[in-house]
């Protein structure tokens, strides 16, 4: 009988498994019950907080571009900002609106190609970078320094 041992230890393993699978699919559905007996009111807070913890994300806006171009735009609601490469419009006006607090009208972005720079008799390249112009409504203002 030594030889045929080995199957009882298999089928007491495999019963054992089992009962321990139904225990955890029980307490699945008592989780679930519990849950339905939630109110969907504070469900819906739930994802309202969710969503505003997601709201907008600081790393898009790298810094305010300062130019005398930048200062003229700033006399028509118009603010330049540096933008990190992988922004887009959507994201870099939902950070606006998120640091600012102001209400963005439109979003325009301009890529600025890195160039070839001779210093010191070597060639070397000057960084390219992507700026942002944002259209503030009228009567707001951001304050950048």
């Amino acid at each position: 009988m030594g030889l045929l041992d080995f199957l009882k230890k298999k089928a007491k393993w495999q019963k054992e498994r089992i009962s321990v699978v139904k225990e955890k699919e029980k307490e699945a559905k008592e989780k679930v019950e519990e849950s339905k007996k939630e109110p969907r009111e504070t469900v819906a807070k739930k994802k309202e907080i969710k969503q505003k913890k997601k709201d907008f994300n600081y790393q898009i806006l790298h810094s305010p571009y300062l130019s005398e171009k930048a200062a003229l735009l700033a006399e028509k609601n118009q603010y330049v900002f540096r933008v990190y490469p992988h922004a887009n419009k959507k994201e870099i006006k939902k950070a606006v609106e998120g640091m600012y607090g102001v209400n963005v009208v439109s979003v325009r972005v301009i890529n600025l190609p890195s160039k070839r720079r001779m210093w010191r008799g070597r060639e070397g390249w000057k960084k390219g970078l992507r700026k942002a112009i944002v259209k503030i409504k009228e009567g707001q203002k951001i304050e950048i320094l």
